[in-house]
């Protein structure tokens, strides 16, 4: 089921429900929509701002909400929460691990596996260091037994 938000040329505005877009089509040009308030049959679809639902809400069945007669307006429900508070709490523990380690460690870009594996072989010394590997290029390091942990990234980071 679909649901338009509707005008008439009186200027009344309503919504209502459709199987689809084809049925809205149809049902214009047979001249089956009218409008609740004047009874005209100048009744099109007017610009909708996206519906974005708190959760999930049952879809109304043909019997709940007819194709041709207006379905009443939907009430607010309640504000979107994106994060509990425990997942910002965590979130802002691990930005600030991620922080730390960029502060006190030496960014070696592209070479990290290679120097990661040095360090490892003891060819190198041991050294704080962070940079970036292939998914291919970490599963080789955890294959050999070289010790490393992924920074971790939000996707706000991108920004």
């Amino acid at each position: 089921m679909i649901r338009y938000d509707l005008t008439c040329g009186c200027g009344a505005r309503f919504d209502g429900w459709f199987r689809s877009s084809a049925d809205f089509d149809s049902q214009q040009t047979r001249g089956l929509l009218s409008c609740p308030a004047c009874g005209g049959s100048a009744v099109t679809k007017a610009l909708m701002a996206p519906a974005i639902a708190a959760g999930r809400a049952a879809t109304p069945t043909e019997s709940e909400a007819p194709a041709s007669a207006p379905a009443p307006a939907a009430e607010p429900g309640p504000a979107m929460e994106l994060a509990s508070d425990g997942d910002r709490e965590l979130r802002a523990r691990l930005r600030a691990l991620r922080d730390h380690v960029t502060r006190t460690s030496e960014n070696v870009g592209d070479r990290f596996p290679d120097l990661a594996r040095r360090m490892h072989a003891e060819e190198i010394e041991h050294r704080s260091i962070y940079g970036r590997a292939t998914p291919d290029e970490a599963r080789a390091l955890a294959d050999e037994g070289v010790a490393f942990q992924p920074l971790p990234s939000f996707p706000d980071d991108a920004n």
